[in-house]
């Protein structure tokens, strides 16, 4: 079978699941891949066939989306003659992990598009959802890349169609110690607040990955260092905590590896919400933002929190072939991509459509 497998780049996890299925599809098929994002710090050591800029959600310094930086970096114009483009007509099925080009060149060629994601498991009924009320952030996760069938991965296993997470290899491996140090990773945050809020933590060492310094230095007892995949994972498997954004996969490797975690989502970014939410149900202490008023809850955390019992086998190929074999039975069935009326309102409304509008691209 020839597949497309399309990966969003903006932010480390799709990259890093990729990573994982992409020796599983092609030892039985013929596999092309497609990346679009400009946000990713892992690298995806395959020939890509495709590379695109897609539309990418830039991290801010203080906690959330950058919006008028994504805007600035959106290229919009790109994106439509990107997504005329490809040519989806010529594979057998269309994968995509939360991908944009590829998930709306099928919607507009009127073919079945398949999506592999975290994202498919937090729009499913079933799974944990965030309690402020944003309606605007569940459109934008619906409609971003939009699929005809959804399959998700999640902390636990909601429902019939969403897995436990994808535990990439080189985790797998590591046998796990603890040395005393704390791994932190929190992208939407700067340097120098880091340094402010950790370092009033004493007698503990923060290691700190950051995507906002090219060289490494440390100030008092936090050590920053600039993102490096192997030294990620090695303080990560020898901390004794880890301190991260509400995204998926970095949290789920941290309970794989049976670190405490502390989790503090991303403002504004409805999906972290829900993920924060999820992780609390777990006994995962959140945390809203990095600001003094919640330092004395990182202390306590440091001092006595405990770490969360999980259970995340090694299931990917079997996953991976289930899926395939499903979705080859109904690759000739017209599947239409259903959006809900509702939602066109709230999409079209939103700022987000309108700069869209802005360059003749109609989305409906």
């Amino acid at each position: 079978m020839k597949i497309l497998y399309a990966i969003q780049g903006t932010g480390n996890g799709h990259v890093t699941r990729a990573r994982e299925i992409i020796p599983l599809l092609k030892k039985e098929h013929d596999v092309d891949l497609l990346i679009s994002g400009t946000q990713a710090d892992v690298a995806l050591p395959f020939e890509i066939n495709y590379r695109f800029h897609g539309l990418s959600f830039i991290f801010g310094k203080k906690g959330n989306v950058d919006i008028a930086e994504t805007y600035k970096k959106s290229r919009l114009k790109q994106l439509m003659k990107d997504i005329k483009s490809l040519p989806v007509s010529e594979y057998d099925l269309v994968i995509s992990d939360f991908e944009p080009v590829s998930s709306w060149a099928c919607y507009f060629a009127g073919k079945p598009c398949v999506s592999i994601s975290h994202q498919a498991a937090v729009i499913n009924k079933k799974a944990p959802k965030a309690k402020n009320f944003d309606p605007l952030g569940k459109v934008i996760l619906r409609s971003y890349a939009p699929s005809t069938s959804q399959y998700g991965f999640h902390f636990l296993p909601y429902d019939s169609n969403i897995y436990t997470p994808v535990i990439r290899a080189e985790v797998r491996q590591k046998v796990p110690v603890n040395l005393g140090h704390y791994t932190v990773y929190l992208p939407a945050y700067d340097d120098e607040r880091l340094v402010k809020i950790l370092s009033k933590v004493e007698n503990v060492q923060w290691q700190v990955f950051s995507k906002h310094n090219k060289e490494s230095f440390h100030e008092k007892n936090v050590w920053i260092r600039p993102i490096n995949n192997d030294e990620f994972i090695d303080s990560m498997s020898k901390a004794s905590g880890v301190f991260c954004g509400a995204g998926f996969e970095t949290p789920a490797e941290a309970l794989f590896l049976k670190k405490k975690l502390m989790v503090i989502p991303m403002s504004g970014q409805y999906e972290q919400q829900c993920n924060a939410e999820a992780l609390k149900n777990l006994g995962v202490p959140v945390i809203k933002s990095l600001k003094k008023k919640h330092l004395q809850k990182i202390v306590d955390w440091v001092s006595s929190g405990k770490v969360i019992p999980v259970n995340f086998p090694d299931m990917t190929e079997k996953i991976l072939k289930d899926i395939i074999e499903t979705e080859s039975q109904d690759v000739l069935v017209n599947k239409p991509l259903k959006i809900k009326r509702s939602d066109f309102k709230l999409f079209r409304n939103s700022n987000f459509f309108k700069i869209l509008e802005k360059t003749s691209f109609r989305l409906f």
